[in-house]
């Protein structure tokens, strides 16, 4: 893996990153430490050498001299000079309703002096009455509205870890305590019209369906269009840099796990075509969006700006139901569903159906199957005949016109071109312009399809009646 040369934040020696301890968001931006030594140092004060930290519940300024004076939320650093205040800041992170927070501090039990026995438990504890200018305590139901006006402050406790300065513009959104209990998710993203793809996410839970060869074709053939196209690997087995011959020093895992603006690890692989590639490192990028507030959200974070710059961004995906897929539906507004013209491919497709309706219905993003495209289709056999009629059958327009089998897409990646490089003029490559172009007049003219009744069919389609897998291929198609 690749590192990012930067400067220790603490000695100013100039090192390479190579692991995750090594930076830390802080401040609006990132901090940078070369040794484990560093890094201790800047607990203790940073480049100043002071030996006082200030406690994020109570503003308290105190040597840390223990490791539990020291905690990570959110992936921020913070300081509590008791097992009091640590205990307040966990319980602000895990979004414990307000209105809890406030009867804890209202009413204690006789005698007994608040949590910890240092610090009372409330919003924004003593450092939001210092603020406020208090100096003598609150009848509870003053109190209670000191909680309200002090929420505010309190808020960077539980907000998501804070962009680096060159990537504020990406789209990073703080995340409050909400008095329901719990962190809200952001707004989500203003819905776009049905059936205009810019942001298509290639996926299928099944492996072997052709989503790499897909994301690829489809990419270069926007490119070769004379449009602007992002081609995001998502995917740890990195097959998009083979498929285009290209080299990946910077991946998505740098971006997503170590900061790296998306423009320093992308790279021009063809013209109108940049590629963010991927390899087996992204694999641990899974732990690292696992212990994330909103981790469904990062790869969206990440890229939103970036993205804005293009007319299209193709997101190559794992077959899988990963953390990483979850970000790559999040971001995009349109699945692409390439498909094998076999059964077992017919029952996969259930599966995509089902995430589909997950992502919009628990993670709020309004994203939508654009197409169900069938590869690997040879008109001789028979199951390939009746699994494109079954697929028609049940997703009308939205079934794209299938892809047909020739060695000739096979052998492209081993030479590190495209379809159209290799083997232009060949019914396969044919197939994919059709794709292409389909793509491109369906987001110009705003609708699902090149027909008005694809629009139609857009706004009636029901994901709770599209169950491929109860039916096989030629069999009767009732109740869909």
């Amino acid at each position: 893996m690749g590192g990012i040369s930067e400067t220790c934040s603490v000695c100013g020696t100039g090192f390479e990153v190579q692991f995750r301890y090594q930076m830390e968001e802080k401040d609006g931006g990132f901090s940078f430490f070369c040794s484990q030594k560093c890094l201790e140092k800047s607990h203790l004060g940073g480049q100043d050498g002071a030996a006082l930290a200030t406690c994020d519940a109570c503003a308290k300024r105190f040597p840390p001299d223990l490791v539990s004076q020291v905690l990570y939320v959110a992936g921020r650093r913070h300081y509590a000079c008791s097992l009091g205040c640590r205990t307040q800041l966990i319980r602000e992170a895990k979004g414990v309703r307000l209105g809890d927070i406030a009867a804890a501090a209202a009413a204690p039990a006789e005698g007994a002096t608040p949590t910890g026995g240092e610090v009372p438990l409330v919003a924004g504890g003593p450092r939001a009455a210092a603020d406020a200018g208090e100096a003598t305590p609150r009848s509870p139901d003053a109190r209670s509205s000191a909680q309200g006006e002090a929420a505010g402050p309190a808020a960077p406790a539980v907000a998501p870890a804070a962009r680096p300065a060159e990537l504020k513009g990406q789209g990073a959104v703080a995340v409050p305590l909400s008095p329901a209990g719990g962190a809200k998710r952001p707004a989500p993203t203003p819905q776009r019209p049905a059936g205009v793809p810019r942001y298509l996410a290639v996926f299928n839970h099944k492996g072997g369906t052709g989503k790499t060869t897909t994301a690829v074709s489809v990419a270069a053939g926007l490119a070769a269009r004379d449009k602007r196209v992002l081609l995001v690997d998502t995917d740890a087995q990195g097959n998009v840099s083979v498929s285009l011959g290209a080299g990946a020093e910077r991946s998505l895992y740098h971006v997503l796990v170590m900061g790296l603006r998306v423009s320093d690890a992308i790279k021009t692989v063809r013209p109108n075509l940049d590629l963010l590639p991927s390899n087996e490192t992204l694999a641990a990028a899974e732990l690292y969006l696992a212990g994330r507030q909103n981790r469904d959200r990062v790869l969206s974070d990440r890229l939103s700006a970036a993205a804005a710059e293009y007319d299209y961004v193709v997101l190559d995906c794992s077959p899988s139901l990963s953390l990483m897929n979850q970000n790559a539906l999040v971001f995009a507004d349109s699945v692409l569903v390439p498909v094998a013209c076999d059964y077992l491919s017919l029952v996969g497709v259930r599966q995509v159906i089902k995430t589909v309706k997950n992502v919009n219905a628990l993670l709020h993003h309004p994203v939508q199957i654009w197409g169900v495209l069938p590869t690997f289709f040879d008109g001789r056999a028979k199951i390939a005949r009746e699994a494109v009629s079954t697929m028609k059958q049940h997703f009308g327009e939205r079934c794209l016109a299938p892809i047909r089998q020739a060695i000739k897409v096979k052998e492209a990646p081993a030479q590190g071109q495209t379809i159209f490089e290799y083997a232009s003029g060949t019914p396969a490559a044919d197939d994919y312009l059709a794709v292409v172009d389909r793509i491109i007049e369906s987001r110009e003219r705003g609708v699902a399809g090149s027909e008005a009744g694809a629009a139609r069919d857009a706004a009636a389609w029901n994901p709770d009646r599209v169950d491929v897998a109860t039916e096989r291929p030629g069999a009767a198609v009732a109740g869909a």
